[in-house]
């Protein structure tokens, strides 16, 4: 195993990152970065912004800080508290799952309830709950309470870090969407640090949201090229028709054809197969149209800018673990890199 590669997505996989509250991956993906750019700044949303200085073209690579997260809005009289989720969050991977609150001071541990099984009606057990059924137990016995342990109406709240090696070179955590791409970008910036052309690796914020921070950075880079690198639903589970399997972990990184946000610029999706046969580096489409990345703001700026997507395959996206393979995110790194290198001729 590669214990350094293994040991950055551990720190940024554990790291806290809802939407608009990026602070913590925010001061990793800094340092880091720090260490391979030229230049490193931060823009007024958030975006941490590292430009390797070269030639023409101008390329941007992107990866997303924030996870999905869920929004306190409201604390009742008995100090139970209801959310809002931030991102696509299913329902189903809610209920009795332990979070974590951020206050101005320090963590709270949480757990997501909802009414007793023994209480239901017969037609309520069979289906989950429903957003509005479910509250966070944090201990309390009021709203007071809550209130004195630095807990209020629009704190925000995270599943709990609990990042694992498996057997096989394959990981679990949280937050692999999109710390693995955000793992990925860092290394890609380790390995260009002579090539000719000008890359700019941004750390986007609040793309669970709706693709925000990718929307500005853009307008301030004005690429040539656009990238984005993502952890992306992998559905090679039991259940799951073949033609309906997105990508399958193990099998390499995934190439975005179209998903919802945008549909891959032609250019870009020839130059990353040829890139990836060039060098023997496997890879696989990304088979489902479904979802949306950075890639679909960065595409829509100003003239328009050609963009495409790769991805890490990771099962169970958006719950409270994620499993990767490692070997798919080393040749996520490869193919990027590769990619870049393709435009110095």
């Amino acid at each position: 195993m590669n214990h350094e590669l293994i040991d950055l997505l551990r720190k940024l996989s554990e790291a806290y990152g809802p939407p608009g509250y990026e602070d913590e991956v925010r001061q990793i993906m800094i340092k880091e970065l720090e260490k391979v750019a030229d230049e490193v700044y931060v823009d007024n949303l958030g975006n941490v912004i590292a430009v390797h200085k070269g030639n023409n073209p101008k390329i941007m690579l992107a990866a997303h800080m924030d996870e999905v997260a869920l929004l306190i809005t409201h604390i009742d009289k008995n100090g139970f508290l209801r959310f809002h989720v931030l991102g696509g969050i299913d329902p189903r991977v809610l209920y009795s799952q332990e979070v974590v609150i951020k206050t101005e001071n320090e963590f709270v541990n949480g757990y997501i309830g909802a009414k007793p099984p023994h209480l239901l009606k017969p037609e309520e057990r069979k289906k989950a709950p429903d957003i509005d059924q479910l509250f966070i137990d944090i201990g309390a016995s009021s709203k007071e309470e809550v209130e004195k342990l630095g807990v209020s109406v629009g704190s925000t709240a995270t599943f709990v870090p609990r990042f694992k090696e498996l057997k096989n070179n394959r990981v679990m955590g949280k937050a692999f969407d999109d710390r693995a791409g955000c793992t990925a970008l860092i290394e890609v910036m380790r390995k260009i640090r002579n090539s000719p052309c000008t890359v700019y690796a941004v750390a986007t914020v609040q793309e669970e949201v709706g693709l925000r921070g990718a929307r500005t950075a853009t307008w301030q880079v004005e690429p040539d090229i656009g990238l984005a690198i993502e952890g992306t639903t992998s559905s090679d589970t039991p259940g799951t028709p073949e033609h309906l399997t997105s990508t399958k972990v193990g099998q390499g990184p995934a190439i975005t054809i179209a998903d919802k946000s945008m549909v891959t610029h032609p250019k870009i999706l020839r130059r990353l197969i040829e890139t990836a046969k060039e060098n023997n580096i496997p890879f696989q489409f990304k088979r489902t149209v479904s979802g949306g990345t950075d890639a679909g703001s960065i595409h829509l700026t100003k003239k328009g800018i050609p963009a495409g997507v790769v991805s890490v395959p990771c099962r169970y996206i958006h719950s409270p673990l994620s499993i990767l393979d490692l070997n798919d995110l080393e040749n996520t790194i490869k193919l990027v890199d590769a990619f870049v290198h393709s435009y110095e001729g």
